[in-house]
Order: structure tokens, then C-alpha cells, then sequence
């Protein structure tokens, strides 16, 4: 095992980590502002702001001409991070971090399954395989135990 794929292994667990701690911490400033939205909003708003500093100590900020060579679908992803973050607002405090988590897992894999089987977005194309049906089977099982 490369030291790029576990660095990539531990950094990702670290982001889910950071998931899960996220949604009880939104759900708990849309109880301060009244909105699971506006809470959302807000947390994007934080995030925006932090990335922002990054690119901009990295010296990484992109022309205007890179920014519009992107396919329109590239400009998709803030609204899809949106809808996970306003899901994840929404429903932590009625299902528990526990069992959320296992449904965002299960929703992830069963997306990522498609996309992987079709090369989406450029990626390369990887078989639907029974070890892979498996391992959503395994996680919608975890998502049913999770609630007994």
C-alpha cells in the first residue's frame, strides 16, 4: 500500500469524521436561528469563507478564463453539497447520528455504484461486481440495525 493511499484512506476518514460531527452541530445553530435552511446556509456561508482563505494563502485562485473552461455540470457540486447539508440538518435530530450516517453511507454507495459502472464525469468505468453489491447490502443491513 502507497503512502498517497493512505494518506487518502485517513484523510477521507477524517472528512467523515468531520460528517458526522457536522449535522449535530448545524442541527443545533438552526435551533438557535429557527431554520434548518438558514442553518445550512450559514454553514456554507463558514465554509465558503474558510476555503476562500485557503485558495487564497495557497495562492491557488483561479482565472476568470479557468473558471469558464469548467462543463456547466462542474458548477453542480455546491448545490449538491447543499441538499446533503440541509438533509443532514433536517433529519439528524429525528434519526440520531448513527443511523444518519448509515443512510448518507448507503445513499453514497449506491450512487457511487452507478457512477463508478457508467465512468461518470470522466471516471474510469468499474464493473458492477457481487463484492461490490455486497458491501451496500452490508451497509443497508448496518442501516436496519442501527434502529433496533
Amino acid at each position: 500500500m502507497s503512502s498517497q493511499y493512505l494518506f487518502a484512506l485517513i484523510a477521507i476518514a477524517v472528512g467523515g469524521a468531520c460528517i458526522s460531527t457536522q449535522a449535530p452541530i448545524n442541527a443545533r445553530l438552526g435551533s438557535h436561528v429557527g431554520d434548518p435552511v438558514a442553518a445550512a446556509a450559514i454553514s456554507f456561508i463558514v465554509g465558503a469563507i474558510a476555503l476562500s482563505l485557503i485558495v487564497m494563502l495557497r495562492g491557488a485562485v483561479p482565472s476568470a478564463g479557468q473558471m469558464a473552461s469548467a462543463p456547466w455540470w462542474a458548477w453542480v457540486g455546491g448545490a449538491l453539497g447543499a441538499v446533503y447539508v440541509w438533509a443532514a440538518v433536517w433529519s439528524v435530530g429525528t434519526l440520531g447520528v448513527l443511523t444518519m450516517v448509515a443512510a448518507l453511507i448507503f445513499g453514497q454507495l449506491a450512487a457511487a455504484l452507478l457512477l463508478d459502472a457508467i465512468g461518470a464525469f470522466g471516471l474510469q468505468v468499474r464493473e458492477i461486481s457481487w463484492t461490490r453489491i455486497a458491501a451496500i447490502a452490508l451497509v443497508a443491513a448496518g442501516l436496519v440495525l442501527s434502529r433496533l
